[in-house]
């Protein structure tokens, strides 16, 4: 039997598993995301505050979610890992346990007899003093490997109902959310939206940049309210509105070959969309084939168009913070089995929504890049 061989598959087998992050642990960590989310929901139906206090109880929500569901897929992707190492050695590790199960069952008086004699007693006792502890330590490392398997297996087990829980919870908080925004009437208005010109601007648009530009000329005089503080100074450090991978950045073609100034950003269903800055809303509601269309101005002449939304929240002329909820992302939300089907698989494509965002300065596009953090190295 050729010991070193197996030695060295097994060592490497160890090697891998302390080199991979911990599935498990992440996977309970975001479940007690999800449990601290749920206890947030509670708190925030009482809330004073609650339109803020619903919003980041969502995006607690959906943080868990998400963290579950990428502990899930490593965790998946792991098992699978270990149960092609397990199944390549099958051979050796088969014949390391047979030895250790031989030297097990071996007595004492009998070990102590050599064809050779005493000498060879002696140097075939100091073999197996060498050997003995290495292949301990490797059927330890062994019993390591296959005790991960196990509880890499109840995790996924266990994940269900967790899961079930998450998305009911993130689902409530969403319902509640546009109750306490429909209930809401402290929101400042810097100006009332001219209903006829909007509806004549939207009729005579054909493209998004149009609109913009059209929007930007009907500039209404605020009522009585200070100008929004200049955030010149945020540039570059803005957070995206939703949580999101960006598909296409400025000036990439899609498939169509249709190139735009603008993000394309790959979200989850029903993802809560924010303000990425305190803003005026100057236009809200469906536009073209854009879908529901949220158009902020943070500051005179800087507009961000956000497009591809399935519900909009509040009302053209109001201000909104930072931070706050201005939409809702369509799509369903998967079933449970679809979340453990993709994680079994080692999959993470559960971003099924696209969201635009565009920058503009006046009538000029300019890349959102310089506005948001969005890993431009990535």
């Amino acid at each position: 039997m050729k010991f070193p061989a197996v030695l060295a598959a097994l060592t490497l087998s160890a090697q891998l598993a302390h080199a991979e992050i911990d599935a498990a642990s992440a996977a309970r960590a975001a479940a007690e995301k999800l449990e601290s989310a749920s206890l947030s929901l509670a708190k925030a139906k009482s809330s004073r505050n609650q339109v803020k206090a619903l919003t980041q109880t969502i995006q607690a929500y959906e943080e868990g979610l998400a963290s579950l569901r990428e502990g899930l897929r490593r965790a998946a992707i792991r098992e699978s890992q270990l149960d092609q190492q397990l199944k390549s050695k099958e051979g050796e590790i088969a014949r390391l346990l047979g030895v250790l199960q031989a030297v097990g069952r071996t007595q004492s008086p009998t070990m102590l007899l050599h064809p050779e004699g005493p000498e060879g007693t002696v140097r075939a006792g100091m073999i197996l003093a060498d050997v003995t502890p290495a292949m301990d330590g490797e059927a330890a490392k062994l019993r390591d490997l296959l005790i991960e398997v196990r509880i890499l297996r109840e995790l996924q087990q266990g994940a269900a109902d967790t899961l079930g829980e998450g998305l009911s919870g993130a689902q409530d908080a969403r319902i509640a959310l546009a109750k306490a925004i429909s209930d809401r009437t402290d929101l400042p208005k810097r100006f009332t939206e001219d209903p006829v010109q909007t509806a004549l601007l939207i009729a005579s648009t054909e493209t998004l940049e149009g609109f913009a530009s059209g929007l930007t000329e009907m500039s209404p005089e605020p009522e009585g309210i200070s100008p929004l503080p200049d955030i010149s100074h945020r540039k570059g450090s803005l957070p995206l509105p939703v949580q999101a991978e960006v598909l296409r950045r400025p000036g990439e073609a899609d498939a169509a070959g249709l190139v735009r100034p603008g993000l394309v950003l790959a979200t989850r269903p029903n993802a809560l969309v924010t303000s990425p800055a305190a803003a005026t809303i100057r236009y809200r509601g469906p536009l073209l084939d854009f879908g529901n269309v949220m158009v902020l101005e943070p500051q005179p002449g800087l507009l961000f168009v956000i497009a591809g939304l399935h519900t909009v929240y509040g009302e053209v002329g109001q201000v909104v913070a930072s931070g706050a909820p201005v939409g809702l992302m369509g799509g369903n939300d998967p079933t449970t089995d679809a979340i453990l089907s993709q994680s079994s698989e080692g999959t993470g494509q559960d971003r099924t929504e696209t969201l635009y965002i565009e920058v503009r300065q006046g009538k000029t596009p300019i890349n959102p890049e310089d506005w948001f953090q969005t890993d431009k190295d990535g």
